[in-house]
């Protein structure tokens, strides 16, 4: 797609499959592998553009559905597009709306020209396809565009999944065929997306099926949708193998720390996922060893900083006996320092992952991050339908 190669690999480690690379956009390098906040609605909630930059935030991802719902693409365009809109002057990768299919079933009819939706605001008739995917997003000005693509349920029959897949290829097929019409200078990325369910040959068979297509880089889509860890391992590594090593690799919608961790150990570069944002505003705070409810009681006289070492706004000026009264209090204060520890956080531990490749140790980051963490089943469920 692009007339140079998007995506320049720096190191690959020797116990695993991880990597460093840096992603080029037109907007300037990404180091890989990278976290991307979640600004659905073309903004991060409760983080302004410059606390995302301070905290080291490269790209971001707005969707192309509930972008076109509201305000609409055209607004975004007449106005400079959609960086000069939220005063985001990085990157921005664009989920194509294909997620919408999965999440919005109750409100949508698939054909095989595209999805008619009845939007969710107030039952307007809304139509997306694959060249109405592309358009939206070369209006809103996207650097990283994903290709259009259905995303089935799970569980879902083998055969469900097979026509799935076969409308998805097609669907991307039509996705790469619209963007060669368009001008190669300043064009920006477009990602193919691997389907197949929990089907390792159809994932097989859909990577390469896109490779022979051929995309600036490849995502495993249809993961983070109700099934089970070890479901959403097998459809990465059953896609990965697949994938050209010269290119980006992204998982769509993931996920907790230690799975995060695990993804890169699989190959995987890029990552978007709402957790950060969305059980920050419950009062859950990530660390390296878990998460913690500030609502606890435990909490109400403690004198710390969410964590030791931390030097995010919440942890350098704030104890969690301060946020638990915020966030028990409703105040909105606190659910912005939980946010903005949160995605520190995120950011923080990309950084440290790479370094660790870089520097030849991730073996030993990865054995003591995963087996140091403790899982919080109860808060840690991804629902990506806002972020």
């Amino acid at each position: 797609m692009s007339s140079s190669s998007p995506f320049t690999l720096l190191k690959t480690d020797s116990s695993s499959k991880a990597r460093a690379g840096l992603l080029h956009t037109r907007r300037g390098d990404v180091e890989t592998p990278v976290f991307m906040p979640v600004g659905t609605q073309a903004t991060v909630k409760a983080v302004s553009p410059d606390e995302l930059r301070t905290m080291g935030a490269r790209i971001i991802l707005s969707n192309t559905y509930h972008l076109h719902v509201r305000p609409g693409e055209k607004v975004i365009e007449e106005l400079g597009g959609l960086h000069r809109f939220m005063g985001w002057d990085r990157s921005i990768l664009t989920d194509s709306g294909g997620f919408q299919v999965f999440s919005l079933s109750k409100l949508r009819r698939i054909t095989e020209e595209g999805v008619h939706f009845q939007n969710h605001l107030d039952g307007t008739p809304t139509f997306i396809g694959p060249e109405t995917s592309m358009q939206i997003q070369r209006d809103l000005g996207s650097d990283v565009v994903m290709a259009f693509d259905e995303c089935p349920p799970f569980p879902c029959t083998y055969e469900e999944a097979e026509k799935s897949l076969a409308l998805t290829t097609r669907w991307e097929k039509r996705s790469r065929e619209w963007w060669r019409t368009q001008p190669e200078e300043g064009r920006p990325l477009l990602f193919g997306i691997v389907q197949g369910s929990s089907f390792g040959d159809l994932r097989e068979r859909s990577a390469r099926s896109l490779v022979e297509i051929g995309f600036d880089g490849y995502a495993v889509g249809g993961v983070s949708v109700g099934e089970p860890e070890p479901e959403m391992m097998k459809a990465v590594e059953s896609s990965v193998p697949f994938l050209p090593e010269a290119s980006p690799r992204y998982a769509m919608g993931l996920g907790t720390p230690p799975q995060l961790v695990e993804m890169v150990a699989r190959g995987v570069d890029m990552f978007d996922c709402v957790l950060p944002t969305r059980i920050a505003r419950n009062g859950t705070a990530f660390t390296a060893k878990g998460t913690l409810n500030l609502k606890n009681a435990p909490f109400t006289r403690d004198p710390g900083p969410i964590e030791e070492g931390c030097t995010c706004p919440a942890c350098t000026t704030f104890s969690r006996a301060y946020l638990r009264h915020l966030v028990k209090a409703e105040e909105i204060l606190g659910l912005r320092l939980v946010t903005l520890h949160n995605l520190h956080f995120y950011l923080s531990l990309m950084r440290k992952i790479r370094e660790s490749i870089l520097d030849g140790n991730f073996a030993e980051f990865r054995r003591e991050f995963v087996s140091g963490y403790r899982v919080h089943n109860a808060v840690e469920k991804d629902e990506k339908l806002e972020g």
